[in-house]
């Protein structure tokens, strides 16, 4: 017989574990970006700061760890200039092109 399972018993997705190259990390924050969601970016940089080490990207970005939390917790709203400059501390910039 089988059981169904209901999503509230699913398990909790975590990208960061999967995030452990410059291609991989490139390729889902461009997807990210394709969603236009601020928010979205701000939890999906939370991923990957998470993956390369949550302090070493806020020394880097010259932010506090505490702070960088704060800016790329889900929902959250953080400045241009901080986005920024985790890109910058990720080795990632961000690039425009013709839709």
């Amino acid at each position: 017989m089988k059981k169904n399972i209901s999503v509230a018993e699913l398990p909790t997705f975590d990208a960061a574990p999967h995030l452990n190259n410059a291609v991989t990390i490139a390729a889902y924050l461009t997807d990210i970006l394709e969603a236009n969601d601020a928010g979205l970016l701000a939890a999906a940089l939370g991923d990957v700061a998470r993956a390369r080490g949550m302090a070493e990207i806020a020394e880097a970005a010259g932010i506090t760890r505490e702070a960088l939390y704060k800016a790329l917790r889900p929902g959250s709203a953080p400045r241009f200039d901080t986005i920024n400059r985790v890109c910058v501390a990720l080795g990632m910039r961000l690039v425009v092109q013709p839709a």
